[in-house]
């Protein structure tokens, strides 16, 4: 079909002219789906007549933002959603309106619905979805319905917003005050919150710093004060504050712990040396004992001496061992030495004695008296030893039996009877090897005895045999499984390859020590051979580790030999002001190399282990003598501190001083343990204190400068009440800037700097109002001379029409100063020598113009070089001392008053400006 057919067929509703289109608008039925269709396809026209004639049509607000959705930068479409919506046209129901509302979030049709809505409910649900705040001041500041603007600004919640409310919403004085309401408290909270912040992040820094610091005796004190002040603060941290936190706690833990940790160290060392020292003294009073016991014997045997040796070689290896980890106390090495003196002495005589034994025996063969008596006495044996056997029966041969039987019975049976007493009390501690050799001793001494005078012992003999046989049988009872068990562990132990030489040595030594503390308890033959040839086979295989042990041993004892030249040398020349703190870690330095340096050759152990017993014993008394000097050194610094409270010092200089004594306390070292602490609790006290005083004196400079601001407000505050009236009153203004000067210097701040510049603004004020009052007093005074002027106008006059020359008189009642007389004089005196009139005009034209300057008006084109002149003229004459204005005014007048003659033309020219000038400068400035 050709086209005009298909135009001249077509709907009129796509006709291509737009009234045509707008006239198919008004046929169309939008209750029709197809003619809905059609409008709806209308209202999206290219034409915006169409599209509203189309949208006019539709009263359906769900239809309307379909085509809104689909075009949404129709205005149209939203003017025609706004009409329907607000209740201006199509009759929508409330209720359904409410609905639509509800499900809106356009902003610009919630906004305008908000404004424009019929219905306060309406016009409250709008609101309730607008969410952007610009929105919400809108409303709050242009609604028109009280409750709308109320509901809208309660939700504006930020500070720029409520600074906008309060100053826009002018019409609303409820809503202006609650949001300036809000407004201050927001600002309070935000203040609050910055200052809580600040105060959390002082106390972060604060734990920070105590992190790094070094532990002293109030180390965790102070961290669980500053753990109680951050957990006392309301406000919440921050997650970054919270991990600054929670890692500085850590650290101060770490450091309290490792403190601990030491400290827990040093009573586990202590521990330890009181159990070596503990060990020590047993086995120095064992070998007392042993020696204590052999002068109450009557006779000194081979297995008393050998006995004693195995003591004493126990001992030794004992002690040498605990030396190796504890330095020994000066009491008990004394002790072990003056034992060691008296076993030397004691195996010295036996020696001396086995020496002689067989010259002795010959001698008693042969019943050789004199060689007997040599030998004897080249025995030199004590009298405080029993005699053995053998020097017993010499003895008793040379002495022939000349001293008392009778006196010798009754000794021996005595020492008997105390022999007897003690070993029931051997048995009665179950010392079962004391209590066999005592036994045995007593056996073979009965023999010796009468059995008359030792039946009473007898029978205390024989119970006490009968105990220690007893003692012996339950000793085999126990020991017999014990030998088939260490025989048992000790070949199994022998045949074991796969132990490494170190463990089978440690393991072997174990078995060897149990199998001798059984002692002779079930011994037999066939065991011993059994456990002791074990024992060698497991000796031949440690030939080789042992002899790498001897040479790892002979490098040991190098390493301790030098260890202890340094540790001489060291203490041979200290250095005077040697810090006892390096001196300790020089010691427990010592201490792990010399643990380090460890096992050495078992005849050299105990030589050298005295050596560095010594030097460590040296070495302590000099740290005990350097930490001494440090406590007299802090004892001092607690004087000085105390002597600084008591001088007249300012506080901040007490201070100062005090600080440097902190310093020098931190460089002196540590003080001998628990002094430490107690020296460093006085010190800091008396630092409190000082610094306590410190601060009390800013307290009261605090106040004292709060008051002379007080007292600047109150005199600002008056000044700015007071107005002069007339000149004389700068006498006020004067005694004011004296008050103000008496109250500088006042302390630095934001208050302070607006104090002085309300104070600048309002003595600039009184000042030029002074001055201008200056001016009008002047003035007032020109005025009461206006009849003496006028005189001399028409004196003038009357002179320049040809008549007379005659003088103005001076009335009784005018009250001229000095100045103005003058000038009236020299007017009187014009007349009679007049200038020319030329020259008086430019006299009065510079009088004005110079009146001109001084009241700021406005001078003509042809008046600027007076008015240069007069500037120039100005300036030279305020070289010297600026004049004031009002002083520059009395001048000007006075010589306006002594120029003549003028003309009345002359006059009538420039009286009206002159007038004009004076009124001016009688303008008061607002007060």
């Amino acid at each position: 079909m050709p086209g005009f057919l298909r135009r001249l067929f077509a709907p009129r509703w796509q006709h291509p002219d737009a009234e045509v289109r707008c006239q198919a608008i008004a046929r169309l039925d939008p209750a029709s789906p197809d003619q809905r269709q059609v409008l709806e396809t209308l209202c999206l026209d290219a034409e915006a007549t169409v599209r509203q004639a189309a949208l006019e049509r539709i009263a359906s607000p769900e239809t309307l933002l379909e085509l809104l959705t689909r075009q949404p930068e129709l205005t149209e479409i939203r003017h025609r959603l706004v009409m329907l919506l607000s209740g201006r046209s199509g009759g929508i129901d409330l209720t359904q309106r409410l609905r639509i509302v509800e499900r809106l979030d356009d902003r610009g049709l919630l906004s305008q619905v908000a404004l424009e809505g019929d219905n306060q409910q309406l016009r409250l649900a709008a609101v309730a979805r607008l969410t952007a705040e610009e929105d919400l001041i809108q409303q709050a500041c242009d609604n028109g319905i009280a409750a709308v603007r109320h509901a809208a600004a309660a939700r504006v919640t930020s500070e720029a917003g409520l600074q906008q409310l309060v100053q826009r919403a002018r019409r609303d004085r409820q809503v202006m005050r609650q949001a300036r309401e809000r407004l201050n408290r927001l600002r309070t909270d935000a203040a609050s919150l910055a200052a809580a912040r600040a105060q959390r992040e002082a106390l972060l820094a604060k734990l920070e710093a105590h992190a790094r610091a070094p532990w002293e005796p109030l180390y965790a004190g102070r961290y669980r004060h500053l753990v109680r002040e951050w957990e006392s603060l309301e406000d919440l941290p921050d997650p970054k504050q919270e991990r600054r936190f929670q890692e500085a706690s850590l650290q101060c833990r770490k450091v309290i712990s490792d403190h601990e940790a030491r400290e827990h160290a040093i009573a586990e060392t202590d521990r330890r040396r009181e159990q070596a020292a503990e060990a020590r003294e047993s086995l120095l009073e064992a070998l007392e004992e042993s020696l204590a016991g052999l002068p109450r014997g009557d006779r000194l045997t081979a297995q008393d001496i050998a006995s004693l040796r195995a003591q004493k070689v126990l001992l030794a290896n004992r002690w040498q061992a605990l030396s190796d980890l504890h330095v020994t106390d000066e009491a008990l090495r004394q002790r072990y030495d003056s034992v060691l003196e008296d076993y030397d002495w004691v195996l010295g005589a036996w020696e001396r004695l086995e020496a002689r034994a067989a010259d002795i025996e010959i001698a008693l063969k042969e019943q050789d008296a004199e060689r007997l008596q040599a030998s004897v006495a080249a025995c030199d044996w004590p009298d405080t030893l029993p005699p053995s056997p053998l020097l017993a029966r010499a003895q008793q041969w040379l002495a022939g039996r000349e001293e008392s039987e009778d006196e010798a019975l009754e000794v021996r049976l005595e020492r008997f009877s105390q022999d007897l007493i003690q070993l029931e009390k051997l048995l009665d501690r179950g010392a079962f090897k004391g209590a066999s050799r005592l036994h045995q001793s007593l056996r073979h001494r009965s023999d010796s005895l009468p059995a008359a005078s030792l039946r009473p012992q007898l029978a205390t003999l024989k119970r006490l045999g009968a105990r220690l046989a007893e003692l012996r049988d339950w000793r085999g009872f126990v020991a017999g499984p014990k030998r088939e068990q260490l025989c048992q562990a000790i070949e199994q132990l022998a045949d074991d390859s796969g132990i490494t030489d170190a463990e089978l040595d440690q393991r072997h030594r174990q078995l060897v020590r149990d199998w001798k503390g059984l002692g002779d308890a079930a011994a037999s033959r066939e065991l011993s051979e059994r456990f002791r040839s074990a024992s060698d086979r497991i000796h031949e295989r440690l030939a080789p580790w042992r002899e790498h042990q001897a040479n790892v041993r002979a490098r040991n004892l190098e390493a301790r030999t030098a260890l202890c030249e340094q540790l001489e040398a060291l203490l041979e020349a200290p250095a005077g002001d040697a810090d006892p703190d390096a001196l300790r870690r020089i010691r427990d330095q010592a201490r792990e190399e010399w643990r380090r340096h460890s096992p050495v050759p078992r005849d050299q152990a105990q030589a050298i282990g005295r050596r560095f017993g010594r030097i460590r014993f040296a070495l302590q008394g000099l740290i005990d003598q350097r930490a001494k000097e440090v406590a007299d050194a802090k004892r001092e610094l607690i004087d000085e501190v105390q002597a600084l409270i008591e001088r007249p010092l300012p506080p901040d200089e007490r201070a100062e001083r005090t600080k440097s004594l902190q310093q020098r306390w931190r460089e002196l070292g540590r003080a001998p343990r628990g002094e430490e602490q107690t020296l460093w609790r006085e010190f800091r006290a008396a630092c409190d204190q000082v610094f306590a005083m410190r601060e009390a004196q800013r307290d009261d400079r605090a106040q004292r400068a709060r008051q002379r601001l007080d007292e600047m407000q109150a005199l600002i505050d008056r000044l700015d009440a007071w107005q002069p009236a007339r000149h004389a009153d700068s006498q006020v203004l004067e005694q004011a800037i004296a008050q103000a000067a008496a109250l500088e210097p006042l302390p630095t701040g934001r208050r302070t700097e607006g104090m002085r510049r309300r104070w600048s603004g309002i003595v600039r004020t009184r000042r030029e109002r002074l001055a201008r009052l200056a001016v009008v007093e002047e003035i007032q005074q020109w005025q009461a001379c206006r009849p003496l002027l006028e005189a001399h106008l028409a004196a003038d006059a009357a002179y320049l029409e040809g008549g007379a020359c005659e003088d103005v008189p001076l009335a009784q009642d005018f009250d001229l100063s000095d100045e103005m007389l003058s000038a009236h004089e020299r007017r009187n005196a014009a007349r009679q020598d007049p200038p020319p009139l030329q020259e008086v005009g430019e006299r009065l034209a510079r009088l004005r113009v110079h009146l001109s300057l001084l009241a700021m008006g406005r001078i003509s084109q042809h008046d600027e070089p007076l008015r240069l002149a007069i500037q120039v003229e100005r300036l030279n004459e305020g070289l010297g001392r600026e004049l004031s204005r009002a002083e520059e005014v009395r001048i000007v007048l006075r010589n306006l008053l002594a120029t003549g003659p003028v003309s009345p033309e002359q006059w009538e020219r420039e009286v009206g400006e002159l007038d004009s000038l004076l009124t001016r400068l009688t303008r008061l400035p607002p007060p």
